[in-house]
């Protein structure tokens, strides 16, 4: 398995997964991304993203997982909240076939050690408010939930942090930065 900066040629691989996770999702009862008119702007973000170096994929000849280190949102991060002193992670997404190996959990911690590269104190993120497995999710990979914002226009805003210090899964670290390989 590869860790890497996404391409271009990954957008149809990425919008499958993105795809699979909303019926996941909806089968386990939670409303999330399943209104396709959303697809369109969510792509045209991911596009923006991966043009911009900010979105990573986890391929094994098949993209497994993705998550995108974002700038803060400030729908949800008040200039008080020093959303300078962050990394913040986005549209992280597992395909099913990597569930049980914690690839969720690993990515964070990847994120942690980006964080640590810049000399950032936090990883931050923001769920959906009424993904409540999301959210103990978070929760049980060490993040602590910050306030929760509600702005009319989003359905996101659970809002929690931890700090990049924080290494949740020491036997199965991501490479460092500089390494594109992982033990899978």
């Amino acid at each position: 398995m590869t860790l890497r900066l996404a391409t271009t040629a990954d957008v149809d691989a990425l919008m499958a997964l993105r795809i699979e996770a909303e019926g996941w999702l909806a089968a386990a009862g939670i409303d999330q991304w399943r209104n396709p008119r959303t697809r369109g702007p969510a792509l045209a973000k991911w596009m923006a993203d991966i043009e911009a170096g900010r979105t990573w994929v986890v391929d094994d000849g098949s993209v497994l997982a993705t998550v995108t280190l974002a700038p803060a949102d400030m729908d949800f991060w008040r200039p008080s909240d020093s959303p300078e002193r962050a990394i913040y992670v986005a549209k992280l997404i597992t395909a099913r076939a990597a569930k049980g190996s914690n690839l969720g959990g690993r990515l964070l911690d990847w994120a942690g050690s980006q964080a640590r590269a810049q000399n950032k104190t936090w990883v931050r993120l923001d769920c959906w408010r009424d993904n409540l497995e999301l959210q103990r999710f978070y929760l049980r990979e060490g993040f602590e939930h910050v306030r929760t914002e509600a702005p009319a226009h989003r359905l996101s805003g659970w809002m929690g942090q931890r700090s990049a210090s924080v290494v949740r899964h020491p036997n199965a670290l991501l490479n460092d930065p500089g390494s594109s390989k992982f033990a899978g």
